[in-house]
Protein backbone atom coordinates (compact mmCIF):
# COMPACT_ATOMS: atom_id res chain seq x y z
CA UNK A 1 0.00 0.00 0.00
CA UNK A 2 1.73 3.56 -1.28
CA UNK A 3 -0.89 6.01 0.11
CA UNK A 4 -0.43 9.43 -1.34
CA UNK A 5 0.25 11.63 2.00
CA UNK A 6 -1.29 15.32 2.80
CA UNK A 7 -0.62 17.53 5.42
CA UNK A 8 -2.76 20.91 5.41
CA UNK A 9 -3.38 22.91 7.79
CA UNK A 10 -7.81 23.22 8.84
CA UNK A 11 -8.20 26.33 7.05
CA UNK A 12 -6.82 24.72 3.71
CA UNK A 13 -8.77 21.37 3.77
CA UNK A 14 -11.43 20.84 1.34
CA UNK A 15 -15.11 20.08 2.58
CA UNK A 16 -14.47 17.00 0.95
CA UNK A 17 -11.21 16.12 3.01
CA UNK A 18 -12.60 17.51 6.18
CA UNK A 19 -16.00 15.35 6.30
CA UNK A 20 -14.16 12.14 5.14
CA UNK A 21 -11.53 13.15 8.10
CA UNK A 22 -14.27 13.47 10.48
CA UNK A 23 -16.22 10.21 9.10
CA UNK A 24 -13.21 8.68 9.82
CA UNK A 25 -13.04 9.55 12.94
CA UNK A 26 -16.50 8.86 13.63
CA UNK A 27 -16.29 5.42 12.05
CA UNK A 28 -13.98 4.27 14.27
CA UNK A 29 -13.49 6.30 17.77
CA UNK A 30 -17.58 6.41 17.93
CA UNK A 31 -19.28 3.58 15.98
CA UNK A 32 -16.45 0.46 16.33
CA UNK A 33 -14.62 1.28 19.99
CA UNK A 34 -18.58 2.26 20.82
CA UNK A 35 -17.48 5.52 22.50
CA UNK A 36 -19.61 8.41 23.40
CA UNK A 37 -17.35 11.44 23.41
CA UNK A 38 -17.23 15.17 21.45
CA UNK A 39 -14.47 14.31 19.00
CA UNK A 40 -14.69 18.15 17.37
CA UNK A 41 -12.72 19.35 20.45
CA UNK A 42 -11.57 23.04 19.08
CA UNK A 43 -8.33 21.62 18.78
CA UNK A 44 -8.46 21.16 14.84
CA UNK A 45 -8.46 24.62 13.88
CA UNK A 46 -5.08 25.06 15.02
CA UNK A 47 -3.21 21.65 14.18
CA UNK A 48 -2.28 20.54 10.88
CA UNK A 49 -4.15 17.40 9.29
CA UNK A 50 -2.05 14.17 8.02
CA UNK A 51 -4.01 12.13 5.43
CA UNK A 52 -2.72 8.95 3.73
CA UNK A 53 -5.57 8.59 0.09
CA UNK A 54 -5.61 5.58 -1.55
CA UNK A 55 -7.92 6.11 -4.66
CA UNK A 56 -9.32 9.11 -3.25
CA UNK A 57 -10.15 7.27 -0.46
CA UNK A 58 -8.63 8.09 3.38
CA UNK A 59 -7.18 5.09 4.62
CA UNK A 60 -5.03 6.74 7.48
CA UNK A 61 -5.02 10.28 9.73
CA UNK A 62 -3.31 11.98 12.27
CA UNK A 63 -3.62 15.51 13.37
CA UNK A 64 -0.55 16.92 14.88
CA UNK A 65 -1.14 19.61 17.34
CA UNK A 66 0.93 22.49 18.10
CA UNK A 67 2.66 22.48 22.34
CA UNK A 68 0.66 24.25 24.08
CA UNK A 69 -2.95 22.93 23.09
CA UNK A 70 -3.10 19.85 24.19
CA UNK A 71 0.16 19.57 26.37
CA UNK A 72 2.90 21.46 27.23
CA UNK A 73 4.69 19.61 24.40
CA UNK A 74 3.32 18.79 20.55
CA UNK A 75 1.44 15.94 20.15
CA UNK A 76 -0.31 13.88 17.36
CA UNK A 77 -3.23 12.57 17.93
CA UNK A 78 -6.81 10.76 16.67
CA UNK A 79 -3.87 8.24 14.85
CA UNK A 80 -6.62 5.98 13.16
CA UNK A 81 -6.00 3.17 10.04
CA UNK A 82 -9.40 2.62 8.35
CA UNK A 83 -10.71 -0.94 8.96
CA UNK A 84 -10.08 -1.85 5.17
CA UNK A 85 -6.52 -0.66 5.44
CA UNK A 86 -5.04 -2.29 8.27
CA UNK A 87 -2.65 -5.06 8.56
CA UNK A 88 -1.15 -3.42 5.43
CA UNK A 89 1.43 -1.49 7.16
CA UNK A 90 -0.50 2.02 6.86
CA UNK A 91 -0.61 2.74 11.08
CA UNK A 92 3.24 2.65 10.70
CA UNK A 93 3.69 4.76 7.46
CA UNK A 94 1.14 7.43 9.13
CA UNK A 95 3.17 7.41 11.98
CA UNK A 96 6.89 7.37 10.36
CA UNK A 97 5.30 10.35 8.35
CA UNK A 98 3.38 11.97 11.32
CA UNK A 99 6.84 12.31 13.63
CA UNK A 100 8.29 13.70 10.06
CA UNK A 101 6.49 16.46 9.84
CA UNK A 102 5.83 17.54 12.94
CA UNK A 103 9.69 17.86 13.25
CA UNK A 104 9.71 19.91 10.24
CA UNK A 105 6.95 21.43 10.84
CA UNK A 106 7.76 23.04 14.52
CA UNK A 107 11.87 21.41 14.51
CA UNK A 108 12.97 18.34 16.78
CA UNK A 109 11.33 18.59 19.97
CA UNK A 110 9.34 16.27 22.34
CA UNK A 111 5.92 14.60 20.99
CA UNK A 112 3.57 13.51 23.50
CA UNK A 113 0.25 11.82 23.00
CA UNK A 114 -3.08 10.11 24.75
CA UNK A 115 -2.49 6.26 23.94
CA UNK A 116 -4.85 3.71 24.51
CA UNK A 117 -3.48 1.16 26.80
CA UNK A 118 -3.17 -1.80 23.85
CA UNK A 119 -1.57 0.11 22.16
CA UNK A 120 1.48 0.91 23.93
CA UNK A 121 3.76 -1.58 22.63
CA UNK A 122 3.11 0.12 18.86
CA UNK A 123 4.11 3.62 20.40
CA UNK A 124 7.03 2.47 22.00
CA UNK A 125 8.41 1.35 18.57
CA UNK A 126 8.61 4.87 17.52
CA UNK A 127 10.57 5.72 20.42
CA UNK A 128 7.81 6.78 22.66
CA UNK A 129 7.64 5.86 26.38
CA UNK A 130 5.05 5.30 29.06
CA UNK A 131 5.01 8.77 30.78
CA UNK A 132 1.80 8.42 33.14
CA UNK A 133 -0.12 5.42 35.03
CA UNK A 134 -3.42 4.09 33.47
CA UNK A 135 -6.51 6.25 33.39
CA UNK A 136 -9.96 6.02 31.78
CA UNK A 137 -10.75 8.32 28.80
CA UNK A 138 -14.22 7.45 27.26
CA UNK A 139 -14.56 3.91 29.18
CA UNK A 140 -10.96 2.74 27.35
CA UNK A 141 -7.74 2.17 29.32
CA UNK A 142 -5.21 4.76 28.30
CA UNK A 143 -2.11 6.31 29.31
CA UNK A 144 0.25 9.08 27.98
CA UNK A 145 3.50 8.20 26.17
CA UNK A 146 6.53 10.92 25.25
CA UNK A 147 9.26 11.26 23.11
CA UNK A 148 12.06 13.51 23.77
Amino acid sequence: MSPDWKCKPFDDLTVHELYAMLRLRSEVFVVEQNCVFLDMDNKDQASLHVGGWVDNKLVAYTRLVPAGIAYQEASIGRVITSPEARGRGAGRQIMDKSIQLLYNTWGVQPIRLGAQLYLRKFYESFGFVQASDTYIEDGIPHIEMLRG
